[in-house]
């Protein structure tokens, strides 16, 4: 799932809520020489925003850093520091961000994957795409790991909003996986590249799933395409009207956008219409 629709902006564990820092402070703690500091800084500022050119440099140097605790398997900084880029959405993170889709961490391709998509630049496209060779074939969970071999869910959503077409015959095959969240990413992806509604009927169907987080993830995949046809199935799902009303919003925002007159259409009051039937 991506971090557009359905992100924490929690502070990352053993962080209190109500901690803070100054934008200055923050700068200054990723370059500390704790590592714990440098960890919450960097998602500190992904959290604000914080643009400061300082800030970016940091963040980009943290990724292309080995220090003591990556040599140990502690990714959690390169971690915060790929969300954070994303989030800020600077393409001078690029070829950082490009070479972290190499690292030996999952969660750490998964994060580039996700800011390499925030960031909208296709120069990212070939690099993304290879993460997909061998197909769904290879595409099976680690021995002794919760997740698969690779982030396919969060390379495939990132095509597909970058608008890969080329990728077109590398994403489809995954509508079979045996998991259903990547079955859903190829399924928003397809859409997104295809516009074929068969696609976006898939998602609407994923709705009345058994299992709440994957009603959730359908949701936001929805929302994501804007798939106005799946608006009414929206309001209806038995999820939370918080999530509902995220997902109504990216539809009525890409309606709004494909439009020419400033006057509302009749599709657009319908959704606010539902929108307003959740508050």
């Amino acid at each position: 799932m991506t971090m557009d629709y359905y992100e924490s902006d929690s502070p990352p564990a053993g962080v209190a809520e109500g901690e803070s820092l100054t934008v200055e402070q923050a700068i200054a703690n990723l370059h500390s020489q704790d590592y714990s500091l440098r960890y919450y800084a960097a998602w500190w500022i992904g959290r604000f925003r914080v643009k400061e050119p300082a800030a970016i440099a940091a963040l980009i140097a943290a990724l292309q850093e080995e220090s003591e605790q990556t040599k140990i398997g502690d990714y959690s900084l390169l971690r915060n520091a790929a969300r954070a880029l994303g989030k800020l959405g600077d393409k001078q993170a690029l070829p950082a961000l490009i070479r972290c889709l190499e690292c030996a961490d999952y969660y750490v391709r998964e994060a580039a994957a996700q800011a390499l998509e925030m960031l909208g630049d296709r120069d990212s496209i070939g690099p993304l795409m290879k993460l997909l060779d061998g197909g769904v074939v290879v595409a099976v969970r680690v021995p002794g790991k919760s997740h698969l071999v690779q982030p396919y869910d969060s390379v495939i959503e990132a095509l597909g909003t970058l608008q890969a077409t080329e990728a077109i015959p590398l994403i489809s095959p995954f509508l079979e996986h045996s998991v259903e969240r990547v079955q859903y990413a190829a399924a928003r992806a397809m859409y997104q590249l295809t516009g074929e509604r068969i696609y976006g009927e898939r998602l609407v169907s994923a709705l009345n799933g058994d299992n709440l987080q994957l009603r959730r993830s359908a949701l936001m995949d929805l929302g994501a395409i804007g798939y106005l046809p799946g608006a009414q199935a929206i309001s209806e799902t038995l999820a939370e009207n918080s999530l509902k009303l995220i997902a109504l919003k990216g539809v009525l925002e890409h309606h709004l956008n494909q439009q020419a007159s400033l006057s509302l259409s009749d599709d657009a009051i319908r959704v606010m219409d539902l929108m307003d039937s959740l508050l």
